[in-house]
């Protein structure tokens, strides 16, 4: 799993639900209003390795925020080459709670694919619609799914996301999904524009 982090406010882990702070992603469980956090579109537009740690990239990603590019660290290094990285359009999670990656604080977590044959089949970023613009909004398919409004930062200590991402997967089309593993119900992620793709996985873990 990809530096993820999750938050819930307690009562029932049935799953469900999800919107933007800055314009990004955000899922709940609504029986808890339990929810993790807001996905957007960012456009990394500087990538280096990190000078501590071999497995890290520290990207600076637009995320379309007037405070400029958020500093980004993941544990990439050994699965995707700098090269392809750099101008990369990718979706990120962006209210976790910054946390400090080998003396690099890191504001936000970009959304990668793991082969279903696990990390030695390899791992790549989920892609944004084409023409997609930093800091538009990424969505569950859904009407339920598009009127929240999400928390600010969330709460590292409650494990939510870790409850529901096995739902998190490529459709046989690449497409990205979340799968409700209690009503079988299927949403793609996306945004106005489209839905957010696996260039080359089918039935991968998004994480």
């Amino acid at each position: 799993m990809f530096l993820c982090r999750c938050m819930c406010t307690g009562g029932r882990r049935t799953v469900v639900d999800i919107i933007p702070p800055f314009n990004c992603l955000r899922i709940y469980v609504p029986n808890s209003k339990c929810e993790i956090g807001e996905d957007g579109i960012g456009h990394i537009v500087d990538v280096e390795k990190h000078p501590e740690a071999d497995s890290l990239y520290i990207e600076q990603i637009d995320l379309g925020e007037e405070t400029g590019p958020r500093t980004v660290v993941s544990g990439l290094v050994n699965y995707i080459p700098i090269e392809e990285m750099r101008d990369k359009y990718l979706v990120c999670i962006c209210n976790l709670k910054p946390a400090n990656m080998r003396g690099v604080k890191s504001f936000a977590m970009v959304l990668a694919a793991t082969s279903k044959d696990g990390k030695d089949g390899g791992v790549e970023l989920i892609q944004p619609p084409p023409g997609s613009k930093p800091g538009e909004r990424v969505y569950f398919e859904g009407s339920e799914y598009e009127d929240a409004q999400p928390v600010t930062q969330m709460n590292p200590k409650k494990k939510i996301f870790e409850t529901i991402q096995p739902g998190f997967t490529t459709l046989d089309t690449k497409e990205a999904a979340w799968i409700n593993l209690v009503t079988k119900s299927v949403h793609r992620i996306r945004t106005k524009d489209g839905i957010c793709v696996a260039p080359n996985f089918v039935g991968a873990s998004l994480s």
